[in-house]
């Protein structure tokens, strides 16, 4: 059962995302090629230095945060980093609202077990399974695996099948990118292909499908659909589902060169306009599509 502080804190983050929300519809949006603030890493599109991930350094499932990481936003090495400087930077760097910025750090502290005020993380931290991290990812090869007499077995091996298989959940798995970018089918107004809300909906529904018949032990409780639906969501709204950007972003976890959110309202994405496409996507998930046929395994 929650507690009192707890529901007075969740009342607090509605009302305040009501009001930022009400503000934007009043507001002018920020300017194209001004949405970054000034003094901020990537303003006028102009992003720091990148350099991928080296051999000790900590990487998690989250591409737009191992992006930040690769341009030294966050710490380079992905560690010891501030559940509450982690807000503040997503907010300058995403233009995600505020109060996303202080409810999801705040969410991965509680998860963890850590004081959101006082203490740090390392990126993989935040892949502790079925915590944010889940079964069915978008981009991210099965996280599972099944232990045989102390020895650790990727499906593939038990069932001697070429199934998608990667305990660390920083790799990159290029299929499932590939896939998800080649099945885009809308086109902006200068005719570049970018991601729509079915298409997004089509391949979550694949992902999930396949996970649940080809992993013995999937779970997908309803709260991770919604953050599966949610980084979907992420790809559409700050992304603009743009096909070149995603490409760059997902494949080698780089902010391109001009980039900036394409969410331009001047106090960024809240909750109440973000959940619209959420829910646009998770409704149009239908697993039935990619069942397995009678008779066949």
């Amino acid at each position: 059962m929650l507690s009192f502080a707890v529901i007075v804190q969740f009342i607090g983050l509605a009302v305040w995302d009501v009001s930022l929300t009400l503000v934007n519809l009043v507001t002018p949006k920020r300017k194209v090629g001004k949405v970054t603030p000034a003094g901020h890493p990537g303003a006028d599109g102009k992003w720091p230095e990148y350099i991928p991930a080296k051999e000790g350094d900590s990487r998690c499932s989250c591409p737009a945060l191992n992006a930040m990481a690769n341009h030294g936003i966050l710490p380079r090495d992905g560690k010891n980093i501030s559940f509450k400087e982690m807000g503040h930077l997503i907010n300058k760097t995403y233009n995600f609202a505020p109060t996303f910025c202080f409810f999801v750090p705040n969410y991965a502290a509680k998860m963890l077990k850590k004081n959101y005020n006082t203490d740090t993380f390392d990126l993989a931290e935040l892949d502790l399974h079925n915590g944010i991290e889940h079964d069915a990812s978008l981009v991210r090869a099965f996280p599972r695996f099944i232990t045989s007499g102390g020895v650790s077995l990727s499906l593939s091996l038990l069932q001697g099948r070429d199934l998608h298989f990667e305990p660390d959940q920083a790799t990159i798995h290029v299929p499932y990118v590939k896939e998800l970018l080649e099945s885009a089918t809308g086109k902006d107004a200068d005719g570049n292909k970018v991601l729509t809300t079915p298409n997004l909906s089509y391949i979550l529904s694949k992902r999930r499908a396949e996970a649940r018949a080809e992993n013995p032990k999937f779970s997908l409780a309803k709260m991770h659909k919604t953050f599966g639906s949610s980084n979907s969501s992420t790809l559409l709204t700050i992304f603009g589902g743009r096909v070149k950007d995603l490409e760059t972003i997902l494949l080698e976890e780089r902010l391109p060169d001009g980039w900036e959110s394409r969410v331009r309202e001047s106090q960024g994405l809240t909750f109440l306009t973000f959940n619209k496409t959420v829910v646009k996507v998770e409704r149009g998930v239908d697993e039935s599509k990619f069942a397995p046929k009678s008779g066949q395994e």
